[in-house]
């Protein structure tokens, strides 16, 4: 087969997997590297939930992503503030605190969004 422009053809499905690979890669990427330091930043504390993930047995008392605490940097952060009014209207009882490294593994909100939003923990 021709290639256009020496860029060789994919063959049938293989977008896909290449596709799939280089996610698995850029999310274990971003949340192995975003464990900078975030004490003094804000999360929010929830009522104990368990992950909504099939056979995952994670319960959660902070809002997370990817089993990560999210953070933001000021305490009336208009993402933040949403996504506690979010968790109250499902009935978390939702409270925003100073985030403390004890608390577990936090990611930042942002770096999160850059991330395309995972929701799962990238592996165990």
């Amino acid at each position: 087969m021709a290639t256009l422009c020496g860029v060789e053809p994919l063959e049938p499905g293989r977008t896909e997997l290449l596709e799939n690979e280089q996610l698995e890669t850029e999310d274990e990427e971003l949340w192995t590297q975003d464990g900078g330091d975030h004490e003094g930043w804000f999360c929010v504390r929830t009522d104990p939930f368990p992950c909504p993930a099939p056979g995952c047995s994670f319960v959660a008392v902070f809002m997370t992503a990817a089993h990560l605490i999210l953070v933001w940097e000021e305490r009336d952060d208009p993402n933040l503030l949403y996504h506690a009014q979010r968790a109250k209207d499902v009935g978390r009882n939702p409270h925003v605190v100073g985030y403390a490294p004890e608390y577990g593994p936090s990611a930042s909100y942002y770096a999160w969004e850059a991330a395309g939003r995972p929701v799962h923990g990238v592996r165990r």
